[in-house]
């Protein structure tokens, strides 16, 4: 028996480029949402930049902070339609 083909991270239905490369403009609520995720990443990079020695650990936790917020401000532009 054949091993069966995994499943794709993300399915065609899933990844649509002209949705996901076109500007969607702000709305005053997700502008909102936008601010609360950028200020709560603020205050977490504020407290590994005050608790966490320097190290090459902090400087990727800081990375994978600013990562986070990114992609959390990504999915509140695209209405979560990204799976």
């Amino acid at each position: 028996m054949g091993k069966a083909d995994p499943e794709p991270l993300m399915s065609k239905p899933d990844f649509d480029p002209e949705y996901v490369f076109t500007h969607h403009k702000a709305t005053p609520e997700k502008l909102a949402r936008y601010e609360a995720i950028h200020d709560a990443a603020k205050r977490f990079a504020q407290m590994l930049l005050d608790q966490v020695p320097e190290s090459s650990d902090r400087s990727e936790a800081l990375r994978l902070v600013r990562e986070a917020s990114m992609m959390a401000c990504a999915a509140v532009s695209l209405d979560g339609r990204l799976h």
